[in-house]
């Protein structure tokens, strides 16, 4: 079946993106998401999309996933970034420990906000493990009732090593409270994602807070979380970079229509302008279609054989990529056109464009190759 491409508006409620966007301003000068923005992912269990339906989560397929993120990410630059990351740590569900998870995703507010780097350690104790470290960048922590973090492992104060011989990484999970949150995120954009750094000391936990990202560590049964992590982290990351430019070309094109009717601009400009907008709506939804036909392609393969082969894995990584950079470039080329509005800080199309050009930093997708 053909895939279609239509815009994020027809994924969310207009009241839902009314809240969100009245209030996006008050949430950066807060530096985390507003109450009434909390209050909409709340009601609609965002923060639960990947948590498995056993624990009372949604457990959406792929494709509905990616949709909704872009459409969120499209409503707001920091509400999409929150959910995506701390959502996506409601995947590690199917891999935690089921007592554990049960206890975590009990609450109706959960959220797992966390970081990737393995910039922790844990000494193997009687019981379980001591935990000590700090991590940067873990958006969403203020919102967060749990938080997760990567730490190597080490016995007797020495390195434990895995079966290639590496340094043993792990994924662990803590309680909030068990966690000091430390003031780092000072960046362009997603200011109201408060993507702060976070720390544990001499942090004892139960052997069941670790837990193992594999295929074959899988505690719940399902295609969700037998789906490659990096292509599921790279196509939810790109949705990101691709709803927020969406955001940001819509606002654009209102804008060129308001400055069409200058004087001081030549028909020659104003023709200009008219048709660089709609070159580049043309380019991105060629390009969205094509990273939606991989995605979905990928996810029927999953459940069709229960695995997906390479080449089609290769494809999601390509077009993700692919979205990313077109979404810069689509920005980069219509900003110059949009005067000083897009120049001011407090404006939303200022905020679209902070917004971009912080979450495409982000490592996964820097290179399109």
């Amino acid at each position: 079946m053909e895939t279609t491409v239509t815009h994020p508006s027809g994924h969310i409620a207009p009241g839902d993106v009314k809240t969100i966007r009245e209030t996006a301003a008050c949430a950066e000068q807060l530096g985390m998401l507003y109450p009434s923005q909390l209050e909409v992912i709340y009601r609609q269990k965002w923060f639960k999309l990947l948590v498995p339906q056993v624990y009372g989560g949604l457990q959406v397929s792929l494709p509905e996933l990616i949709r909704l993120q872009e459409t969120i990410s499209w409503t707001d630059g920091s509400t999409g970034w929150v959910v995506t990351l701390c959502s996506g740590a409601g995947w590690f569900g199917g891999f935690i420990n089921p007592e554990t998870a049960a206890n975590v995703f009990s609450d109706p507010k959960v959220c797992l906000a966390g970081s990737g780097a393995a910039s922790g350690a844990a000494e193997i104790t009687e019981t379980g493990y001591t935990i000590n470290g700090s991590w940067k960048y873990a958006s969403g922590a203020h919102h967060a009732t749990h938080i997760t973090a990567n730490c190597r492992i080490k016995k007797n104060g020495e390195p434990v090593l895995d079966a290639d011989g590496e340094p043993l990484v792990l994924p662990f999970i803590f309680d909030k409270e068990d966690v000091n949150i430390l003031p780092a995120w000072k960046y362009t954009g997603m200011v109201a994602t408060g993507s702060d750094a976070f720390e544990v000391k001499d942090l004892e936990v139960d052997a069941n807070r670790q837990f193992k990202i594999d295929v074959s560590a899988v505690v719940i049964n399902a295609a969700l979380y037998r789906y490659p992590f990096l292509q599921l982290a790279e196509a939810t990351l790109a949705v990101n970079i691709s709803g927020i430019a969406l955001h940001f070309l819509d606002l654009c094109e209102d804008l060129f229509l308001k400055r069409t009717e200058q004087p001081r601009l030549t028909n020659d400009q104003k023709v200009f302008m008219l048709v660089t907008v709609n070159k580049w709506k043309e380019t991105i939804t060629l390009t969205r279609k094509a990273f939606f036909e991989a995605v979905d392609h990928s996810w029927d393969m999953m459940l069709d054989n229960d695995v997906v082969p390479e080449h089609v894995l290769e494809r999601v990584s390509a077009t993700s990529r692919k979205l990313a950079k077109t979404a810069r470039q689509m920005v980069d080329d219509l900003y110059p056109y949009c005067g000083l509005a897009a120049a001011s800080s407090g404006s939303e199309i200022n905020r679209a464009w902070r917004d971009l050009h912080t979450a495409s930093q982000h490592a996964l997708l820097t290179f399109d190759f």
